[in-house]
């Protein structure tokens, strides 16, 4: 028998990648079993509301706190609760393609507590920078709901390691950037055509830096790396 006959044709994913990609997956079959009237009952065609309403950021929810000098313990857990529930089922396939394809090349690099980092750590930084930014326009701000912020991390991380790979070999280390730079022409290119964009961009922008910063940090010689790609002329 010819070596490699045995191998599987398809590269496993890494558990970490599934694990971060479970929640939207469970939380999309509630909302289908309820749908379908399986579970649920009566109410069960309103689980996705539910859910939002559970799960769902308000930037006011820390303005608050900032203004009362006192945080509410019962609210933080949304800080990391929105990436997991989605708008639509649409939303959420995006969210689990990005989350699996993106998550499976950055797991390569990163140990698997620093994915879980990346990951959280980035939809914690675009809810707090998409705080500031609407405590700027007060009345415009609209809840964060769905995995766009921390799947911006991913690419953020993603970037860096490209970044990193380009500078080592003298390359144009911009083309790292290619990536963030064809999502956001598509989002704008959707937001015009279909409207309703809103200002999560915002929260989805500060995901990519975040996520991009924090590899600096999370990656094994991460620091060390980027520090002697920025010193090679």
């Amino acid at each position: 028998m010819h070596q490699g006959m045995n191998e599987s044709p398809i590269n496993p994913l890494p558990a970490i990648v599934w694990l971060l990609a479970m929640p939207t997956i469970a939380s999309e079959a509630v909302f289908g079993l309820g749908r379908l009237g399986l579970i649920g009952g009566a109410e069960g065609v309103g689980l996705r509301l539910s859910g939002l309403q559970m799960s769902a950021y308000a930037p006011e929810m820390v303005q608050r706190m900032w203004a009362m000098d006192a945080v509410d313990w019962r609210q933080v857990y949304r800080l990391v609760s929105y990436p997991f529930v989605n708008y639509s089922v649409m939303q959420a396939l995006f969210v689990l393609a990005f989350t699996l394809a993106l998550g499976n090349l950055v797991a390569r690099e990163f140990r698997p507590w620093a994915v879980v980092a990346l990951y959280l750590g980035s939809a914690i930084g675009g809810a707090l920078v998409y705080t500031v930014a609407m405590s700027l326009v007060p009345g415009l701000s609209a809840p964060l709901i769905g995995g766009y912020p921390a799947i911006y991390g991913l690419v953020g991380a993603f970037t860096f390691l490209l970044w990193t790979r380009l500078a080592a070999a003298n390359a144009n280390r911009m083309r790292a950037f290619t990536l963030i730079g064809m999502l956001l022409l598509f989002q704008l290119v959707f937001g015009i055509v279909f409207g309703g964009a809103g200002y999560g961009w915002i929260a989805e922008i500060a995901g990519f830096a975040v996520g991009f910063g924090l590899s600096f940090l999370l990656v094994d010689g991460g620091m060390a790396r980027a520090l002697r790609q920025l010193r090679q002329r």
